[in-house]
């Protein structure tokens, strides 16, 4: 503010920017790249601006849309195969080269079955020029015996509330009875540790009948079949999965019968020979691992509708204190551990514990088995 009467000329040339305003914007300066270069003109350097003038500057050539193809640029989903979305999903999931899959589908669309055929024809095809990699693994489609194998032990492990129950076992004198009968028999047979265990099963399940039975349902009924015959599955290790021949009527047959029986049930079960009879049925199931060395213990899944299995592993031996006047020694024992595993709706622990403790009994005392 001047006051009145106050001499203005010294405010003459006073500006905006004098009181802290915005500066007016500058005159648009010419557009001379030296102007706005880091670099003097004429340096030599490729980055310095030219010295020509403005008239001697030629415009810059306007873009032209590229006159090769005719038509008009393709976006990068167009420039894919045409694949349905399952056999995209198939390609990245067995890691084929999609590009390299001719189609066979309408307009030559890759469909599945494409995908499948380019798998089987180069299982082992190098990696693409475009860097993928051939898959590392092999599909094996599985046989109708696998897959019956699949669905009734996972129906089983599902639907039946398994329990286990192990104990070792003294197989000493076991394996002196077997030396011995089979020093005896003149070639007409050769016993097997498993060909005991067969028959003290049989002996066992008569002595506790309830694991002798098996779970039903029919005609909207439920109620438990208790059988009057012991008939044990034998688990056998077959090419197309395992499989479980029976022998039947184990109570009533001795150990040379138990073991030729056996022996024949095994041979045409590998050989893919048995009748569905012979393998279907059964009212308890022996899996043996025992010629395993490695295999010290394991647990079975229970083969249904039977209510019980027991699982045996190898022999180990075992040191054991022994009493004697001049104190205490040890000896070693023969041992095998086992396990019974058991179905909790038809038997209780308590009747599964019975059972083994029968089982471990006539084990330990093989005369018995000859009564």
């Amino acid at each position: 503010m001047v006051e009145e009467g106050g001499d203005v000329s010294a405010f003459e040339s006073f500006t905006l920017e004098d009181a802290g305003g915005e500066k007016e914007p500058p005159a648009q300066a010419p557009k001379e790249e030296a102007s706005q270069s880091s670099e003097p003109p004429d340096t030599g350097s490729k980055t310095a601006p030219s010295t020509l003038a403005k008239e001697d500057l030629k415009p810059e050539p306007e873009s032209q849309e590229s006159e090769s193809t005719g038509g008009r640029l393709q976006t990068s989903l167009e420039r894919e195969p045409k694949a349905s979305p399952a056999a995209k999903a198939l390609a990245l999931e067995k890691g084929v080269p999609i590009s390299q899959v001719k189609g066979t589908g309408p307009n030559g669309r890759i469909t599945k079955e494409d995908i499948e055929k380019f798998k089987q024809s180069s299982p082992t095809a190098s990696p693409s020029a475009g860097g993928v990699a051939a898959a590392s693994y092999e599909d094996i489609p599985a046989s109708s015996m696998r897959r019956t194998i699949a669905n009734r032990l996972a129906q089983s492990w599902n639907q039946n509330p398994h329990y286990f129950v192990s104990t070792s076992l003294s197989v000493s004198k076991l394996l002196k009875l077997r030396q011995a009968l089979n020093a005896s028999a003149a070639g007409k047979y050769k016993l097997s540790v498993n060909d005991f265990f067969v028959k003290a099963c049989a002996v066992a399940c008569l002595k506790v009948p309830a694991v002798n039975s098996s779970w039903r349902e029919k005609d909207g009924q439920v109620f438990i079949r208790q059988h009057n015959t012991v008939d044990v599955s034998v688990a056998v290790s077959t090419p197309v999965g395992l499989m479980t021949p029976i022998v039947r009527g184990v109570e009533h047959v001795g150990l040379e019968s138990i073991s030729a029986q056996i022996k024949d049930l095994g041979k045409r079960a590998r050989d893919g020979k048995l009748k569905p009879e012979e393998f279907q049925g059964g009212t308890f199931t022996i899996s043996n691992m025992g010629m395993n060395a490695a295999i010290e213990r394991f647990t079975a899944v229970i083969n249904p509708p039977q209510a019980g299995i027991l699982a045996i592993g190898t022999t180990k031996k075992v040191a054991i204190p022994v009493e004697t006047e001049e104190g205490t020694t040890l000896e070693w024992d023969d041992q095998i551990v086992v396990t019974g595993s058991f179905d909790h709706k038809v038997v209780d622990g308590a009747v599964g514990g019975e059972w083994i403790r029968e089982f471990k009994k006539v084990v330990e005392n093989p005369l018995e088995m000859l009564l």
